[in-house]
């Protein structure tokens, strides 16, 4: 049977993928570039908030079993990709 973390990663994924759909969907249902602009743009926040929750959640699921420093380097990671695709 999976891992706890792992069906929560896994769905949240899912949940990802689904938006993305539905927005590319929206985009060419309203078939008008500054309403598909409005669309993708919405689509800026929901990456990094669902690689922040996985992350999260596999860290927890992992947590037993890794030390606090290697918790943290992948925390900076984390934050450095976040960094890098914002600026």
């Amino acid at each position: 049977m999976w891992e706890k973390a792992v069906l929560g990663m896994a769905a949240l994924r899912v949940l990802s993928g689904s938006v993305e759909i539905i927005a590319a969907l929206l985009i060419l249902k309203v078939n008008e570039v500054e309403k598909a602009l409005l669309i993708n743009s919405g689509l800026a926040i929901v990456g990094p908030v669902i690689l922040i929750t996985t992350t999260s959640i596999g860290l927890l699921g992992m947590s037993d079993r890794i030390s606090y420093a290697k918790i943290a380097w992948i925390l900076v990671g984390v934050s450095c990709i976040l960094i890098g695709v914002r600026k």
